[in-house]
């Protein structure tokens, strides 16, 4: 099941901030997603460990990273903020250049971005956000999948993404652009559920 759009109204970054903050959308290309209600608890343990364990190894070094909700506005030119109109929050993202950042969030292509999929959101991570985040020059994109244990990798290669790189959660993956991001996977996936169990 794909991303329910809000309508099919355009909007940017300017409308997103009148909306109440119990509405949780996305804005690509000024379409509104509604964001999946809160995930299950795999989702959040996989994101926080990430997260967790690039935050450790990004410790006295000037990248930094972040957990969802965070935004990230990612504009196609110069234009201001108010009239960007796509605005995401990846489950976790590492950001190197302090210039893109400010106190509304993320201003700009993070330099890794990690989200974590979900039976509502799998399509729209794994088309119209890899489309996105490839146009957008985010250097590396990881799609881990928790119900099979896996995990997709995608780095830029000039313009685009080159082949996906595709591995069991299992041993250890180095982070292509960050070489200080090591993820070990193995206590991990012992705490996921069993996938036969649902």
């Amino acid at each position: 099941m794909g991303q329910a759009l809000k309508d099919t109204q355009y909007y940017c970054y300017g409308d997103y901030l009148t909306w109440p903050d119990d509405s949780r959308y996305e804005l690509i290309d000024g379409q509104a997603y509604a964001m999946s209600p809160a995930p299950d608890l795999a989702h959040q343990d996989i994101a926080g460990e990430i997260y967790l364990q690039a935050r450790l190894a990004l410790k006295n070094k000037p990248c930094r990273a972040f957990i969802a909700p965070v935004d990230v506005r990612l504009p196609k030119h110069h234009e201001a903020d108010q009239q960007i109109d796509t605005v995401v929050q990846p489950d976790v993202l590492v950001v190197c250049d302090s210039s893109k950042l400010d106190r509304r969030g993320v201003r700009g292509a993070p330099d890794w971005i990690v989200e974590v999929l979900s039976p509502g959101t799998a399509s729209h991570d794994q088309i119209r956000k890899r489309l996105l985040y490839e146009r957008s020059g985010v250097k590396e994109y990881w799609l881990v999948h928790p119900t099979d244990r896996l995990l997709t990798v995608y780095r830029l290669n000039g313009a685009e993404y080159g082949k996906p790189e595709l591995s069991e959660l299992t041993g250890a993956s180095q982070v292509g652009v960050l070489p200080d991001i090591i993820i070990h996977w193995d206590e991990l996936s012992s705490r996921l559920p069993d996938p036969n169990a649902y």
